[in-house]
């Protein structure tokens, strides 16, 4: 039978794509500035941008390491070889630790990361003696049996240990204390920058460092407190830092292209013409740390990192950028906006940047005097014209500008874009706009958040305030309370809250501030009552971004990313840090490539993406553009099988070689995925088997081939 199918394969012309397969997941991750560096015989482990590559001396080609190929985790902050156990000791800034092996297995030692302890988990450094390797934390020291990859003892000293050392059959620690005496009251700075009343208070205290050391004999049981003694010597002698391996390599392995972006830190994201753009601010952040400006594109297979460090150009801080958008008419062309003003660039090259001092933007009223600092343009989209808009966030006369294509720039200030304060609003954020070509952004800021849309042609703004739900209920928006925008495919317009999803219906849209009614969305619990939840309540929604199957993936501040169905009523996936190789369950950006379906989750951490079940749907199809794959299905194989090409919600039939009915179902935009069962779940027998399509309106589609052999 095999050789059957075999032969009629070579008879099947059937196009393949090279895009990755449905449900696989990839990290685009920096390996750009290079931290430690371990000397593993044949091999150096490099630490570079708190991720790890393998450089193979004997070949010279290059492995990466990440939570795709074998790492549990992400944010590595200390790497150590251990001869003895011919081991790599990677700690992660949780405590999480893998043990890597030069052929690339990794064995997880998860004891400290998962355990409860009172106490400061920050592993300052790493020693290695024979096969064990100690971890200076800031409780005390963890010893780890390398070769036996557990934790033989932890040492709960209640003390900040930075290094550890074993000398005449001693282990020796180096205790870094800090001593707080009360210093008198603060000034309170005056400025933009929100006060934190806990580091207000702290500032009231000065701080002494204060630095000793002790010592216990291997012998004893130094797991007793008591069997450790204050060393009477100035010990420091002992704990030289060892980095000869870092000073031996670094001129080699600053020669190595790992790949990968130039920054980690991904805030905003945006895919269009064909090319993914990021830069590593927030929208919306409140500045707490400051992200240096940068900016990467990825084009499918290179990146092209922005001219960056421009402090020494334009004489002012580069920092926060926290928008972007490029030109539709030349993917090459891109302005980007933050805390510090507008910037053009081209080619990756800088152009110019706008500030108060060259254009219309004005400083925010914040603000007492006139600052390049807090020129803040917190969004801009370009046009289906290839008009930039622009909006000028805490400008005291200023808010809403378009630069035309000729340069041109058009004030369009409305009354609706300022706040109670009598200036724009302060944190203007998202801005896009939809099917009706509305401009929609909203104001991501404790004081009055809001949702503002504008209509050009008309020159009519709203801006709505108050969010009462269709059950009569004030939504109770907390902290920022508004995150993001976006349309979904029956044209209803999808905010992200600090409450959760919220919607205004296309019913809605249009109607006066006083009027409008915002829907949350209720999912039956389907347990016998008729009970239901909001969806989603309690998650902060930071990102939203619609698929070609109509489904919303949203992205949370604290709880990874969500799937759901286009109906709303169900849940498909929820990805988390724990289940999955998301880089983080605080996912900052959300963007899809409709063309392969990939889907991108921006965080702090670093890029990834996964490759989902939709992507862009096609028009007419025919048997140049609907094929599947894999194709053949080979023995051995029970993943997805993706039939691609296909027009929206296009119904789908499997039907064996005699033409009975083996699976049917609809596709999620372009896609449908058959996983080789028949209606009842049982693998199917190998064979020839015909995929039959048609439109949603009943239109005959095509037909393709799938072998399956077992």
């Amino acid at each position: 039978m095999k050789k059957t199918i075999i032969f009629l394969l070579l008879s099947i012309v059937n196009c393949q794509l090279s895009i990755a397969q449905v449900g696989t997941w990839h990290n685009y991750l920096a390996y750009h500035d290079v931290q430690q560096i371990q000397d593993a015989g044949n091999d150096l482990f490099v630490l570079a941008s708190n991720a790890l590559y393998q450089y193979h001396k004997s070949d010279q080609s290059i492995t990466t390491y990440d939570k795709v190929n074998g790492l549990t985790d992400t944010n590595i902050t200390h790497i150590r070889w251990c001869q003895q156990a011919k081991r790599l000791i990677a700690v992660y800034s949780n405590m999480n630790i893998d043990l890597v092996e030069t052929n690339g297995n990794v064995t997880n030692i998860s004891d400290v990361y998962t355990k409860a302890i009172i106490g400061d988990k920050t592993v300052n450094s790493i020693y290695t003696y024979n096969q064990y390797a100690y971890l200076a934390c800031g409780f005390g020291i963890v010893k780890i049996d390398v070769k036996r990859a557990e934790i033989s003892e932890s040492y709960m000293l209640d003390r900040n240990v930075t290094d550890v050392a074993v000398s005449d059959n001693h282990l020796y620690a180096k205790i870094v204390d800090k001593k707080t005496t009360l210093a008198g009251t603060p000034v309170i700075p005056y400025g933009f920058t929100t006060i934190n009343l806990d580091s207000l208070e702290a500032a009231r205290y000065k701080t002494e460092i204060i630095t000793y050391y002790i010592k216990g004999s291997l012998s004893a049981n130094l797991i007793d407190a008591g069997q450790w003694e204050k060393s009477i010597y100035d010990e420091s002698s002992r704990f030289v830092k060892d980095n000869s391996d870092y000073d031996k390599y670094i001129d080699l392995v600053k020669t190595l292209k790992p790949g990968g972006p130039d920054n980690n830190h991904v805030g905003f994201l945006r895919f269009t013409n064909n090319h993914l753009y990021s830069c590593g601010g927030i929208p919306g952040g409140n500045f707490i740390p400051t992200i240096p400006g940068n900016i990467q594109v990825w084009d499918g297979s290179d990146w092209t990192i922005y001219q960056n460090q421009l402090e020494t150009t334009t004489g002012h801080s580069y920092m926060d950028l926290a928008t972007l958008d490029a030109d539709p008419h030349d993917a090459t062309h891109v302005f980007a906006g933050g805390r510090t003003g507008l910037y053009e660039f081209k080619n990756g090259k800088f152009l110019k940047e706008y500030n108060y001092d060259n254009s219309e933007l004005l400083t925010t009223a914040a603000i007492d005097a006139p600052s390049k600092d807090y020129t803040m343009v917190q969004t801009v989209k370009y046009d289906n014209n290839g008009s930039l808009w622009i909006l000028n966030s805490g400008s005291p006369s200023t808010s809403l500008f378009e630069i035309t294509r000729e340069g041109q720039w058009i004030s369009h200030d409305k009354k609706e874009f300022y706040n109670s304060s009598q200036r724009a609003y302060d944190n203007m954020v998202n801005a896009f706009f939809d099917s009706r070509g509305i401009l929609w952004f909203c104001n991501c800021r404790f004081v009055e958040p809001a949702v503002i849309c504008y209509q050009k042609s008309t020159d009519v703004a709203i801006a709505y305030k108050k969010f009462v739900n269709q059950d009569g209920s004030s939504i109770d928006l907390k902290d920022d309370g508004i995150y993001c925008l976006a349309e979904d495919k029956e044209s209803n317009i999808w905010i992200g809250t600090t409450a959760g999803p919220i919607v205004i219906m296309k019913d809605q849209i249009g109607k006066s501030a006083d009027e409008i009614v915002f829907t949350q969305v209720k999912v039956p619990r389907n347990d016998g009552t008729n009970y239901a939840d909001y969806l989603l309540a309690g998650n902060i929604i930071t990102s939203i971004a619609v698929d070609e199957g109509g489904r919303k993936w949203f992205a949370t501040s604290s709880n990874g990313v969500y799937l759901i169905s286009a109906d709303n009523m169900t849940q498909i996936q929820h990805f988390t840090t724990d289940n999955s190789p998301l880089l983080s369950n605080n996912v900052q950006s959300v963007t899809i490539n409709s063309a392969t379906g990939e889907v991108f989750f921006g965080t702090e951490n670093g890029l990834c993406s996964y490759i989902s079940d939709a992507t862009q749907t096609n028009e007419e199809m025919t048997s140049d553009n609907v094929w599947a794959y894999p194709n053949p299905v080979n023995p051995g194989y029970s993943g997805p099988i993706t039939i691609t090409g296909l027009s929206y919600n296009a119904d789908v039939k499997i039907l064996s070689a005699n033409g009975a009915l083996v699976f049917e179902g609809q596709s999620n935009g372009g896609i449908f995925v058959w996983y080789g069962s028949d209606l009842k779940g049982r693998r199917v027998a190998s064979g020839v088997y015909m995929v039959v399509t048609a439109t949603s309106t009943g239109e005959k589609g095509t037909v393709c081939k799938i072998a399956i052999v077992n």
